[in-house]
C-alpha cells in the first residue's frame, strides 16, 4: 500500500478525500492549529455501519510508520484491523505536530479539545456519520473531556476502556463533568488491571457519574480473558491493554456500538 500523506488546508483535504483522491488506508495530517497538524491513519471501509475514532494512551500517537502503517503496541492501534472487521470506519488519532507529550494536564484543555472537534468535523465529512470517540487508558481523559466541551452534539457516542480513576492524577475521568453527557458511554474495564491509575474497582465511579445518561445508554462491562502479560501493569502488553484478548474486547465495544446505532 503506498503512503500518501498530505498538509493541506481543511477544506482542500476534504475535498480531495470525497472525490477518492485517497483510496485505501492512508496517513492524513488534518490541520488544527496555525503551523499544526495532527496525523489521523484513516481507515475507511465503503460497508460502514458506523465510525469510530481511537484515542490511543500514554504520551499519545501510534508508533513509527511502517510500510505506511502504524507499528504501535497500544491496545487500540494494534487492534484497529479487529475493529474494521466490524464494518466500521476506522481513524486512529496521533499526536500534533506541534506536541511531543500528550501529558494529563494537557488532555483536558481547550486547545486540545479543540484539535479533536477538528479531527472530529474531518471524520465526519469523510463518512457522513457522527463518530464514536473511543479512549484507553491516558486516551479515556482527552475522551471525556472532548465529549463533555462538543456538548452532546457532534459524537454518537463514547467508549473508555482502561480508565484512569485515581482521583490524584489531573483529569481522572470520574472528576470530569460527567454530568454534562447525555450520549452513550461504554465503560470496558479489565478485572486484572494492576496499573495504579486505573482501579477496576473505581470503574464504577464513571457510571455513577453519568446522571443524565439513560440507565440503558450507559455501562460497564468488566473483561476477564486474556493471557501471559508482561511488563509494566500501566503498559499495552499487560492486563492494562487487554493483551492475549484483544478481539474479545473488540467485539465487546463493536456489539454495543452495534447495538446503540450509528445516530447519524
Amino acid at each position: 500500500m503506498k503512503l500518501l500523506r498530505r498538509a493541506l488546508p481543511l477544506l482542500l483535504w476534504l475535498a480531495l478525500a470525497s472525490s477518492g483522491a485517497f483510496a485505501g488506508d492512508q496517513l492524513i495530517d488534518v490541520p488544527v492549529r496555525q503551523h499544526a497538524s495532527v496525523p489521523v491513519f484513516w481507515m475507511p471501509r465503503p460497508d460502514a455501519v458506523a465510525t469510530v475514532i481511537l484515542l490511543p494512551g500514554g504520551n499519545g500517537g501510534f508508533g513509527k510508520l511502517v510500510d505506511g502503517v502504524p507499528t504501535g503496541g497500544n491496545f487500540l492501534v494494534r487492534s484497529r484491523n479487529d475493529f474494521a472487521e466490524h464494518k466500521l470506519n476506522v481513524a486512529v488519532v496521533g499526536r500534533p505536530s506541534d506536541i511531543a507529550d500528550l501529558e494529563y494536564i494537557y488532555r483536558t484543555s481547550t486547545e486540545h479539545t479543540g484539535d479533536l472537534e477538528q479531527v472530529v468535523a474531518a471524520v465526519r465529512q469523510l463518512s457522513g456519520q457522527r463518530p464514536w470517540l473511543i479512549g484507553t487508558s491516558r486516551g479515556t481523559v482527552s475522551t471525556a473531556a472532548a465529549a463533555i466541551a462538543f456538548g452532546n452534539t457532534q459524537l454518537a457516542g463514547i467508549v473508555l476502556t482502561s480508565s484512569i480513576v485515581n482521583r490524584a492524577k489531573p483529569g481522572n475521568v470520574p472528576a470530569q463533568q460527567l454530568d454534562a453527557l447525555r450520549i452513550p458511554v461504554l465503560v470496558l474495564h479489565h478485572a486484572k488491571d494492576a496499573c495504579r491509575h486505573c482501579n477496576p474497582a473505581d470503574a464504577h465511579r464513571i457510571i455513577d457519574g453519568l446522571v443524565n445518561v439513560p440507565a440503558s445508554d450507559k455501562q460497564l462491562r468488566i473483561a476477564e480473558g486474556g493471557s501471559n502479560p508482561t511488563g509494566d501493569p500501566c503498559a499495552a502488553q499487560h492486563w492494562h491493554g487487554y493483551v492475549g484478548m484483544e478481539q474479545e474486547a473488540v467485539d465487546m465495544i463493536a456489539n454495543w456500538i452495534s447495538a446503540h446505532g450509528s445516530r447519524q
